[in-house]
């Protein structure tokens, strides 16, 4: 294993850290600017709105300017934290690939530090890409918020040296299976903090949480359940194939497709709650609160799968490296 390599990989993620701690302020001051208050004419927004029909005249209700949709706007602070996570991104990818090229030029994903250093490069990256299709510069406080904490937690608490694979590792699959299982976490991440933002929307739009004024420029709680569903499907495929490759592996590692392993039993546990969630919603007319809590909930499994269960549990597919 290359010790300069390592160590240079290590420089370069404590300083995606510290970008991703910048980007996170930058967000967290655009937040900030969204919720100031807007600057209203001078005529009534409350209350009726009267027209002159032939008849005689219409009365109609004017909802309230502070509960009115705004189109989505985005601060200089905004436009700064996005510039910033991008550097930031770049900074981890570089620390991602020095530390594949330390341990001799295999994936780095083969124990928790290495996972949350590429799962919150992955992260990053599919919120950046998905701004570029859906501009969704205000989940840049929970993607930048989220990526500090849990690149700070594994690089306290996980942080191990690079070593060579065990046996059961040392297969192509450990490329196809952990890919697509990081691709995946990615999009349930960002399909949960849409799915939070929603239940935020929904209140607002009820009058019952009027005071967060920052979701006057946020899309609609409608618009913001139809994106989530959208990446939670994707999410879902990807986490499908999870299973299917995994299942190959293990039959190619230890003869058997399923073995009733701790972390087999979670991810199947979390392929449930999110095929639960699509076909709720799909056939069920699942729509509001409840599906935006399933899909809270099915991203919290699977943190717990990648926390609790690799550190509390025992089986063959723990590798936490501690």
């Amino acid at each position: 294993m290359n010790e300069l390599l390592t160590s240079y990989s290590l420089v370069a993620a404590i300083s995606a850290i510290v970008v991703y701690a910048f980007s996170f302020i930058a967000f967290t001051l655009d937040l900030a600017k969204r919720a100031a208050p807007l600057e209203q004419p001078a005529a009534v927004n409350t209350g009726t709105a009267q027209a002159a029909t032939a008849g005689g005249t219409l009365t109609t209700a004017v909802r309230p300017a502070s509960l009115r949709d705004q189109p989505p706007r985005t601060s200089r602070f905004g436009r700064v934290g996005m510039a910033l996570a991008t550097i930031g991104f770049a900074v981890n990818l570089i620390a991602v690939v020095l530390r594949g090229l330390a341990a001799g030029g295999r994936v780095p994903w083969s124990n928790m530090y290495e996972f949350a250093l590429t799962g919150i490069l992955i992260i990053v990256g599919v919120f950046l890409a998905v701004n570029l299709w859906q501009k969704v510069a205000y989940l840049g406080t929970y993607v930048t918020g989220f990526a500090l904490l849990a690149l700070v937690l594994a690089t306290v608490n996980f942080y191990v040296g690079p070593v060579p694979l065990p046996p059961a590792l040392q297969s192509v699959w450990i490329v196809v299976h952990v890919l697509v299982a990081i691709l995946g976490t990615a999009f349930f991440a960002l399909g949960a903090g849409l799915s939070a933002l929603q239940l935020l929307q929904a209140r607002r739009e009820a009058g019952k949480a009027a005071g967060y004024r920052f979701l006057r420029t946020l899309p609609g709680a409608s618009a913001l359940e139809s994106l989530a569903y959208r990446l939670n499907v994707v999410g879902f495929v990807f986490w499908s194939f999870t299973l299917i490759f995994g299942a190959i592996w293990a039959e190619r590692a230890w003869g058997r497709y399923w073995g009733w392993d701790t972390k087999e039993v979670w991810t199947f546990i979390i392929w449930v709650i999110f095929a639960g969630y699509i076909h709720a919603r799909a056939t069920r007319g699942w729509r509001g609160s409840r599906a935006a809590w399933l899909a809270i909930i099915g991203f919290s499994a699977v943190l717990f799968n990648f926390t609790i269960v690799n550190l509390f549990f025992k089986g063959l597919h723990v590798y936490s490296g501690l």
